[in-house]
């Protein structure tokens, strides 16, 4: 059954963030307590994506992209072939990256011998994804320039009559960003039905709740507005998932609003609220008090 394997990848994206959290004194801990569920149900069940062609260990930074560069590449090369039958997946949120280095683990589209590259001078596996990392389309670096990206393709696929799909996964501080909006305009005008967006909304952001740094309000009735299909769900139930995103509306892109818990699989950070986009140890004390509590609890 899909679902058992899909309930695997999560489990494993948590361990894997978590194991690297540890063992480096730091990491994005809640994005994979609020994302694993949905990104595995994505990577699992509802991507149509060709089987990966890159290195399985990434390849080292080869510079940026251009006409003089023939050694550049990107990291969509971990997603498959840009054949018009497949799909094409966006990740926005470049602070997720480690999440994402995860699922392509969990997923056999990476070695796991690639996440001991992270951060590491000259590699191409960076804290803060870009163009060149694994998963990753394009730099996305200040929030809120994926769904832009995306659009534009969208629009040339559908101009081409391409049948694959165009998936963008947001984290819903994006959604504080003007570009996102723009976008958003830019989507319902060519009617971009091809382009599929899934939003994390764990109501955090880097400098706490999001209801305290910019509040949203009815953030589905806002996309509503704007012309979108919107789908709320649990960003926990798998199958809720995966049925909101076999949707396929006729006019304007489906936006999935998933509703999450950035303490999901690691009730321990829940001490830590309202700072919890990046969990730094403080000292040795808290370190072994955190990872004894959350480690019961990821593998008994």
């Amino acid at each position: 059954m899909w679902q058992e394997r899909v309930k695997q990848v999560a489990l494993g994206i948590r361990r894997q963030v978590f194991e690297h959290t540890i063992k480096n004194n730091g990491g994005y801990l809640s994005q994979a307590c609020s994302s694993a569920d949905f990104l595995a149900t994505l990577y699992v069940k509802t991507l149509n994506l060709g089987p990966s062609i890159a290195p399985a260990i990434p390849l080292p930074f080869a510079g940026p992209p251009g006409t003089h560069n023939p050694n550049a590449f990107t990291g969509s090369d971990y997603h498959g072939e840009k054949r018009p039958d497949l799909d094409r997946f966006f990740i926005s949120p470049a602070h997720y990256a480690l999440v994402i280095y995860a699922a392509l683990i969990e997923v056999e589209r990476m070695s796991p011998e690639g996440l001991a590259l992270f951060n590491q001078d000259g590699s191409s596996v960076e804290m803060i994804g870009a163009e060149h990392s694994p998963g990753m389309e394009g730099t996305t670096g200040s929030l809120a320039q994926g769904l832009g990206m995306a659009s534009g393709i969208a629009l040339a696929r559908k101009l081409k009559k391409e049948p694959g799909r165009v998936w963008v996964f947001l984290s819903d501080g994006e959604l504080q960003e003007g570009q996102t909006w723009e976008s958003l305009e830019i989507i319902h005008h060519y009617n971009l039905n091809n382009l599929a967006v899934i939003v994390d909304v764990n109501e955090q952001q880097c400098d706490g709740a999001m209801e305290n740094v910019l509040q949203l309000g009815d953030i589905a009735a806002k996309l509503r507005a704007f012309g979108m299909h919107v789908e709320e769900v649990n960003g926990h139930d798998i199958e809720a998932i995966e049925q909101a995103c076999e949707v396929r509306p006729q006019r304007g892109a489906l936006v999935v609003l998933a509703k999450t818990n950035p303490c999901q699989g690691m009730d321990f950070l829940e001490k830590r609220r309202p700072k919890l986009h990046y969990v730094r140890f403080q000292s040795t004390d808290e370190k072994v008090t955190l990872e004894t509590a959350i480690r019961q609890q990821l593998y008994t």
